[in-house]
C-alpha cells in the first residue's frame, strides 16, 4: 500500500438537491484518480462534524457510498477516514471492509479509530464510555477484525465482544491495507507500530517533527523497521487565492493550509513533508462556494514531483 496523495471528501454540502449530491461526490472522485491520488477517502460520520457544519447538513454513510464509488472509479483506493469502531460491530465491519474490496477489485483500504464524537452516540444510541473504554474496545475489535480479513476464523471471548469461527467470504486479497488515525504518544502510536500498516497523524504542523521522531521510536522498541509504516497528515486545503487564512477559525490554523494551487503545494511541502511525513491528504473546503472542478487537480500537478509519484 501507498498513500503518498490522498483526497478526503469531507463534507456533501454542496448547494444543490439530493439528487445532484452523489453525483458531485462521484466527480471528485473521478477528478482525483485522473489527477493521480492515489486514495480517496470519506469520512466516517452519522452527522456533520463541529466546526465544519451543523449536525443537520448532509453526511452519507461511509461503506455505503465507498460502494459506489467502487463501481465509478477504476484506480483509486477507497477506504475512510477513519472508520468508528463503536459504530459497528467488529464482524461487520470485517464483511463490510472484504465486500469494499470485492467490488473495488482490491482496493480497499480499512482505516480505523476508537471514535469520538460524542453527540452522535448520544442520539443514535451507541455506547461512548471513556477515551479508555474505547481504547479497550479497538483492542479487542482487531483482534476480531484482523484474522477474518485475513480468511481465519476467530474464536473470541472479551469484555465487549465475541465470536464463534467468525469469518468473512468472499474475500479478495489476503492482506487489506490498515490504517489507524492519531497521534496519541501513549497509544495510538504504539498501536500503530504494533498493527498497521499506516498512520495519518491527526496534530498540528508544529507537532510534527516529535510526532515523526516518536513513531520511529516506538517501531524501534519492537523491532520494527520505521521505514515500514507509513505516515501522512489530513491537511484541510482552502484552494482559493482570494480567500484570507484570517477566515481560518483558530482550531485549525495549525492543520490548514490557504491560498492559490501554488501557495498550498508550497505550505504543504515546508509544513508537512519538510518534517519528515511522507505524504498527505487533501481535505478540500467546498462548502464556501461548492464543489470547484480544477482546483485538486492543480494542487496533484505541483505536489507529485515533490512526492515521486
Amino acid at each position: 500500500m501507498t498513500i503518498k496523495l490522498g483526497l478526503q471528501i469531507p463534507n456533501f454540502s454542496y448547494g444543490t438537491g439530493v439528487a445532484e449530491l452523489f453525483p458531485t461526490v462521484i466527480a471528485q472522485a473521478q477528478e482525483a484518480e485522473a489527477a493521480g491520488y492515489d486514495s480517496v477517502f470519506v469520512m466516517d460520520h452519522f452527522y456533520q462534524l463541529p466546526g465544519l457544519g451543523t449536525p443537520e447538513q448532509p453526511m452519507l454513510e461511509a461503506y455505503t457510498a465507498l460502494g459506489g464509488l467502487a463501481t465509478a472509479t477504476e484506480r483509486v483506493q477507497l477506504g475512510t477516514l477513519v472508520t468508528g469502531n463503536t459504530y459497528r460491530n467488529p464482524t461487520l465491519l470485517a464483511k463490510a471492509i472484504t465486500t469494499l474490496d470485492v467490488i473495488s477489485q482490491g482496493r480497499s483500504i480499512l482505516g480505523i479509530g476508537t471514535g469520538w464524537f460524542e453527540l452522535e452516540h448520544q442520539q443514535l444510541g451507541y455506547d461512548f464510555g471513556t477515551f479508555t473504554d474505547r481504547f479497550n474496545r479497538l483492542d479487542e475489535a482487531l483482534q476480531i477484525i484482523l484474522p477474518m480479513i485475513k480468511g481465519e476464523r476467530p474464536t473470541f471471548s472479551g469484555k465487549y465482544y465475541r465470536t464463534e469461527e467468525a469469518m468473512a467470504n468472499p474475500r479478495f486479497r489476503d492482506h487489506i491495507p490498515l490504517m489507524i488515525g492519531g497521534s496519541g504518544e501513549k497509544k495510538t502510536i504504539p498501536l500503530a507500530a504494533k498493527y498497521f500498516d499506516h498512520l495519518n497523524i491527526i496534530a498540528g504542523f508544529d507537532e510534527l517533527p516529535r510526532k515523526v521522531q516518536v513513531v520511529k521510536d516506538r517501531c524501534e522498541d519492537i523491532g520494527r523497521d520505521p521505514a515500514t509504516l507509513e505516515t501522512s497528515m489530513l491537511v484541510i486545503a482552502v484552494i482559493d487565492e482570494n480567500v484570507s487564512a484570517d477566515l481560518i477559525p483558530d482550531d485549525f490554523k495549525q492543520q490548514a493550509v490557504v491560498g492559490g494551487p501554488e501557495q498550498v503545494a508550497d505550505q504543504i511541502k515546508t509544513k508537512v513533508l519538510d518534517a519528515g511525513v511522507d505524504g498527505v491528504i487533501l481535505s478540500p473546503v467546498t462548502s464556501l462556494t461548492g464543489y470547484q472542478p480544477g482546483g485538486i487537480t492543480e494542487v496533484a500537478e505541483r505536489l507529485k514531483p515533490l512526492l515521486s509519484l
